[in-house]
């Protein structure tokens, strides 16, 4: 009998298309999706208005979703594909916010206890899908959206995310890793863009179980 993942996730910056391309492979392969809670989130956009008097209630707002979602996948029996993980919420968003200035040390060290005591509950994903975008691409893509509480996120934000999302893939152990450079790629207009990613995951999805 042939074997299936259980859990794919696909990481990278703000603008990076990770829901897009999380719609799109469900529907290629079945797959359950998973998406980042924004629409409902109450603090994203008095967040990108004022991050330090809000930085905290949001990490921990994203980290209690993401925490959810990773007890769904633990205790399900689908295939899911996740948009984000738990690892970046804190690896980049909370400890950006805290090398920024926008989060207090103290409250940096809260968020990391309550992050820690929830990885004991935690299983890495199958596959980690990581979409790599310059800071071009990024702003085009969050331009083309044009969700209104995004307009205030700041360049040097992005920039700075950027960095971190780069040490962060580069260190990364958990299990097994595709990157794909998106910055000439348009999976939603192309579908020999969409392919070529589709080419790539059959591969890394044929060598879990090889």
């Amino acid at each position: 009998m042939k074997e299936y993942p259980k859990h794919i996730a696909i990481a990278g910056n703000i603008g990076s298309g990770k829901t897009t391309l999380a719609e799109k492979l469900a529907k290629h392969y079945r797959w359950a999706p998973l998406y980042e809670s924004v629409a409902h989130n109450p603090y994203l956009k008095d967040f990108y208005s004022d991050m330090p008097r809000w930085a905290f209630h949001l990490q921990i707002y994203f980290l209690n979703s993401r925490f959810t979602q990773a007890t769904k996948i633990r205790l399900g029996e689908q295939t899911i594909i996740q948009d984000r993980t738990i690892y970046e919420d804190a690896y980049i968003f909370a400890d950006n916010l805290r090398s920024s200035g926008h989060m207090s040390e103290k409250d940096y060290q809260c968020y990391l206890d309550i992050f820690h005591s929830m990885l004991g509950f935690v299983k890495p994903p199958d596959l980690l899908i990581y979409l790599k975008a310059d800071i071009p691409k990024l702003v085009q893509q969050i331009q083309k959206r044009n969700r209104d509480f995004e307009f205030n996120i700041k360049l040097e934000y992005l920039r700075n995310l950027n960095d971190h999302y780069e040490k962060w893939i580069s260190n990364y152990k958990l299990g097994k890793l595709l990157i794909i450079d998106v910055n000439d790629l348009d999976f939603v207009k192309r579908t020999e863009d969409f392919a070529h990613i589709v080419s790539k995951v059959e591969l890394e999805l044929n060598n879990l179980f090889s």
